[in-house]
Parts: C-alpha cells; sequence; structure tokens
C-alpha cells in the first residue's frame, strides 16, 4: 500500500545523473529509467520536484529515445520559474518526480505515410525531436529526415550538435540513419554559417535548396515544437502548402506540440 501523501501516490522517484550545463540559459540531465515505464519516441511527461510537501510538476519532452534504459530532459533555465528555478540547481544524486503517464502529439501514429519527415524546432523544442531521431522506427516510415533547429545565439546550437555526435558513434544507429538524416542549425542574432528563422528558409526557398524541393503534402511530414508564435506561423505555412493538422486520433501530414515549460 502507498502510504506516501496522496497528492503523491503513484509518483515515480527517480535519482539524477548526468548533468550538464549547456549555456546559462538551458541544462539537460538523466534518470534511469523505471523498468514498467512505457513511452512512445517524441512523448512528453510531467515530471518536477517536492516542494513543501507538495508536487510541484510541468510538462517534459522525452529526449531519449523509446529503446533507451535512461530517460533524458533537456530544459530551459527561467529566473523566476516556479519549477525551473529550481530544477536548473539539480546535482547529481538528487531526486525528481515523474508522473509516469506519457502522452503527446509529436508522435509516429500521428502523421500518415510519408517519405520526407521534416522537424522544425526552436530552443529546448529540439527535445522531442531528440528522441525521434534515435528511433529505428523512424527510419524505417521515410526516406529523409530534416532536422532544423534555430536558436539566438551559436552556443546554444551545442545540443543538437552533440546530438548528431552521439548518432554518429552509437554502436548500431549510424547503420539504421545512414545517411538519411539531416541537420539545420540556424542562427538568428550572433552570425553564424546558417542565419535566419526556419519560417523565412520556408518563405524564401532556402529550406527548398537544402532539402531537395518544398513542403509537399503528397510526400512531406511536419512536427514543430518551440513557442506558441513559432508553432502558429509554421502551421499557417503548413496549411498554405496544403498541409492537413493531425493528431493521435486522426492521423495527418502534420503535428505540433503545445506542452511548455513553466
Amino acid at each position: 500500500m502507498d502510504e506516501r501523501p496522496k497528492a503523491l501516490r503513484g509518483m515515480e522517484f527517480l535519482d539524477v545523473y548526468g548533468i550538464r550545463h549547456w549555456t546559462d540559459r538551458t541544462f539537460s540531465f538523466q534518470c534511469a529509467r523505471p523498468t514498467s515505464f512505457r513511452f512512445r519516441s517524441g512523448e512528453f511527461v510531467m515530471i518536477g520536484l517536492v516542494v513543501e510537501g507538495k508536487p510541484l510538476v510541468r510538462a517534459y519532452s522525452i529526449a531519449s529515445p523509446s529503446w533507451d534504459e535512461e530517460l533524458e530532459f533537456y530544459s530551459i533555465k527561467v529566473a523566476d520559474g516556479p519549477l525551473t528555478s529550481r530544477l536548473q540547481h539539480l546535482r547529481e544524486g538528487d531526486q525528481i518526480i515523474m508522473r509516469p503517464k506519457p502522452v503527446g502529439t509529436l508522435v509516429h501514429d500521428a502523421l500518415t505515410p510519408g517519405k520526407r519527415l521534416f522537424l522544425f524546432s526552436t530552443g529546448t523544442g529540439i527535445a522531442p525531436f531528440a528522441s525521434i531521431i534515435r528511433d529505428p522506427e523512424t527510419y524505417e516510415k521515410f526516406d529523409k529526415v530534416v532536422l532544423t533547429h534555430t536558436c539566438r545565439q551559436v552556443r546554444e546550437l551545442d545540443y543538437g550538435f552533440d546530438l548528431i555526435r552521439r548518432i554518429d558513434t552509437h554502436e548500431f544507429l549510424p547503420e539504421i540513419v545512414g545517411d538519411k538524416l539531416h541537420h539545420i542549425p540556424t542562427t538568428t542574432r550572433e552570425e553564424s554559417p546558417q542565419m535566419g528563422r526556419m519560417t523565412d528558409w520556408i518563405r524564401d526557398g532556402r529550406l527548398a535548396d537544402a532539402s531537395d524541393g518544398p513542403l509537399d503534402p503528397a510526400t512531406d511530414r511536419v512536427m514543430i515544437c518551440g513557442s506558441m508564435e513559432m508553432l502558429q506561423e509554421h502551421k499557417s505555412l503548413c496549411e498554405a502548402a496544403g498541409m492537413a493538422e493531425g493528431s493521435n486520433s486522426e492521423p495527418g501530414d502534420f503535428v505540433i506540440e503545445k506542452a511548455f515549460v513553466d
């Protein structure tokens, strides 16, 4: 019988390790995955801390793929954020809590079959795609996977570059991924080799040039994760291209995630 306070019943308590502060605004950490916990790559869960005996939780995308034995999370730091103001001070061996009920729309089941998969992300919105691009099912379903990651500063792109390195050096992923994965990192403020918002790239043809053609509802599927403004702008462009929004109950051409941290 669970003798914990009612508010904490059903919660998993997970030990934290592998903490890495990427910038003064972002960090990631890992936890051992409970043996009974199952999720689909791209889903999110509610995680957080016990504060004054009560759970303080927010939605976080699981950045690790569904086959992994650990759970990885990638987070922003918000000085006055109810949760992240505390979470950013995690140390090895600290515990977080997790409600083990994964949900989300950034999953393969919410998309109809296609040939190219575009993953549009900004900032920590890359987290669910860190899961998707390491899932063998992604490469079974699509011939080409285009991951775009847009941040303000160059250093904020490091998490995405590290993801690609981890795939390249993994024991079995390189054989599965092959040459299907294409990574397009861009910045909007600090000068870098590739500049600009991806919405501008779509409008002016740069994305088409970099990925073998413009968005086509007959062959392309899209997942989008970022700020509300970014989501709406990408959604409008997808709809303008003739794409229909999908969901778990009714798969479509593109999906967006509306769960945010703080």
